[in-house]
């Protein structure tokens, strides 16, 4: 199978992280038989730089052409003082929208070998944390009316049938790629816009009966994510709520560095990309954890390309790395061995394996 692949390297330590990926990417090609071909795009500061402009049309272009597009990350001091308009973060968002993309799926996950990293209780934590929490990106109060009269502020949070039933769909299909359990949170028992979600996600439930729906109270599900993180497979919600919740599930696995995401649409075509930042303090020092976007890669293989056992090899191979007590400077602990970026990457890629 051949897969047309736009790569955005971006700024700081993008460039590094997605050398490793693009490396494990390659690996994956060799074993299992497919082509993956790589266009770069600039994107953010660099783009900047050369453009002036954060994501130029012919750039988003190239992304529109692809199968998928692999980020890393973008922004930096640098460009701080660049006009609102100009800055690299401005390219991500036109990005997302010239891709149409309105779902941002982001795993909270614990690898068995850095659990000592989490904040939650051992006990809690071995009873496992691996779950997706799949967030509506463009709507909601995000996206409404915000307006200031007087003493009064308002912001309008709004969301419609249709734009429920497209992120209800991206979560139950995450659910039947995994263990077929879906968790809907809202606050339907104040909201309106919560009440009609819930209406929409049972109704869509009668198609999906494959798939355990479940109904949850978004502040029961905060306090569920860290007293019984187990109890998760997939949860589902709007956008300030999967805002919130998302942040609070990457700070219970210990590390930010391990996380990857992925903002999906209507098409196949997804944007994949760890959740860290662009960290220029640490660029070009061979000493940022690339596995973030590693992992990405690996979900868009899955997500995007159909490829399961080649993202389980990806996800094995990671587990192969911590197992050898190899660890990057992020992630380092008392008696492990630190290794490089480029050294990480090249480990992964070496114990990749077709089961």
């Amino acid at each position: 199978m051949t897969k047309n692949i736009a790569v955005i390297r971006g700024d700081g330590i993008g460039p590094e992280i997605v050398a490793e990926a693009l490396k494990v990417l390659d690996k994956v090609g060799e074993i299992f038989g497919h082509t993956f071909n790589y266009t770069d795009v600039d994107m953010g500061g660099c783009a900047i730089d050369k453009y002036g402009d954060p994501l130029p049309e012919s750039e988003l272009q190239k992304c529109l052409k692809s199968d998928s597009v692999l980020l890393g990350a973008v922004g930096g001091e640098k460009w701080n003082n660049v006009p609102g308009d100009k800055r690299p973060e401005k390219g991500l968002l036109r990005l997302r929208a010239g891709m149409g993309v309105y779902s941002n799926n982001r795993p909270a996950k614990i690898w068995k070998q850095l659990s000592d990293a989490s904040p939650l209780r051992k006990e809690i934590v071995e009873k496992g944390i691996d779950f997706i929490i799949v967030r509506e990106l463009i709507g909601g109060i995000y996206f409404g009316e915000h307006k200031t009269v007087d003493d009064t502020a308002t912001d309008v949070l709004s969301y419609s049938e249709s734009e429920i039933e497209r992120i209800g769909r991206i979560g139950f299909e995450t659910a039947r790629k995994r263990n077929k359990k879906l968790c809907s949170v809202e606050k339907s028992n104040v909201l309106d816009s919560s009440r009609l979600w819930k209406k929409v996600m049972h109704r869509l439930a009668e198609e999906y009966t494959d798939v355990e729906l479940s109904d949850m109270l978004v502040d029961n599900c905060a306090m569920q994510i860290v007293k019984n993180p187990a109890q998760f497979d997939v949860i589902v919600t709007e956008n300030m709520f999967g805002d919130i919740l998302s942040d609070e599930a990457s700070m219970i696995t210990g590390s930010i560095g391990m996380i990857p995401s992925s903002s999906l649409g209507a098409t196949s075509c997804g944007l994949y990309e760890p959740i860290h930042g662009s960290a220029p303090d640490i660029a070009g020092k061979n000493i940022a954890n690339p596995i973030g976007t590693i992992l990405s890669a690996a979900m868009m293989l899955r997500y995007s390309f159909d490829m399961g056992k080649e993202a389980d090899a990806i996800e094995n191979a990671v587990s192969a790395f911590l197992d050898a007590d190899l660890r990057t400077a992020d992630i380092m602990s008392e008696g492990k061995t630190q290794v490089g970026c480029s050294e990480c990457g090249e480990f992964i890629a070496k114990n990749l394996k077709r089961e």
